[in-house]
């Protein structure tokens, strides 16, 4: 099941904690995007992930959790996407929130459905920077090195840049991108329009579109346009 992520080019973000309509609801699912993410940094509970999930479920294609809240993991995702946070001193966002997940439902993990995400966060500003207490400004040589990391000494799947919030630095994305050998490189953040979409989609194996979808649905929609021709 994990090989499910290898074609995805395009995936829209959907934050449960945001109100979405039916219909635009119907024209992201049906837009030709890859997969569908629920995941949120705030406001994420087992309530508003059931609901929309079930919502999304109608629809014939992948949809997967990104977990940030033990308490707000629903079963019936097709894949659990898991993030370790790289880039921070707190051993919270890397390993304990982890161990103390497997302590209380170890017995129930779906193991053959979880993938983990070396996630490097990047801007100063996004709700995730601020909670996991991610140290941002660090250079482009430690983000590749951070990078590494996760992709040969951690051999982690996936390497997660996550600008949320702001379009970024597509300089270091190259960096980062020539450093891997096998982890898969997944872009998220600031993807406004047709050509930031193509521009990183150029760069990385896969990009995350989420905030533009509840500001500017037909811009959203033209991003999978561009990416998957």
């Amino acid at each position: 099941m994990k090989d499910i992520i290898k074609p995805w080019r395009h995936v829209f973000k959907l934050d449960p904690e945001k109100e979405i309509s039916d219909d635009i609801l119907d024209k992201v699912c049906m837009s030709g995007t890859d997969a569908i993410m629920l995941g949120g940094s705030t406001g994420v509970t087992y309530e508003n992930t059931v609901d929309l999930m079930s919502r999304v479920r109608r629809y014939e294609l992948p949809c997967v959790q990104e977990v940030s809240d033990l308490e707000a993991v629903v079963p019936g995702f097709d894949l659990y996407m898991v993030p370790m946070v790289l880039n921070t001193s707190d051993p919270t966002w890397i390993v304990d929130r982890h161990r103390e997940g497997i302590e209380r439902y170890g017995y129930m993990i779906p193991w053959e459905l979880i993938v983990t995400e070396g996630y490097i966060v990047l801007n100063p500003d996004a709700a995730v920077a601020k909670l996991t207490k991610a140290e941002t400004e660090i250079s482009e040589e430690s983000v590749a090195a951070y990078a590494q990391i996760a992709d040969k000494l951690m051999s982690l799947p996936i390497v997660y840049l996550e600008y949320s919030g702001m379009f970024g630095d597509m300089d270091t994305v190259r960096t980062v991108r020539r450093s891997l050998d096998h982890a898969r490189l997944f872009y998220g953040g600031g993807i406004t329009s047709a050509e930031q979409a193509g521009v990183a989609a150029s760069i990385a194996d896969t990009i995350v579109v989420g905030n533009v979808i509840y500001d500017d649905l037909s811009g959203a929609l033209e991003t999978v346009k561009v990416v998957k021709g």
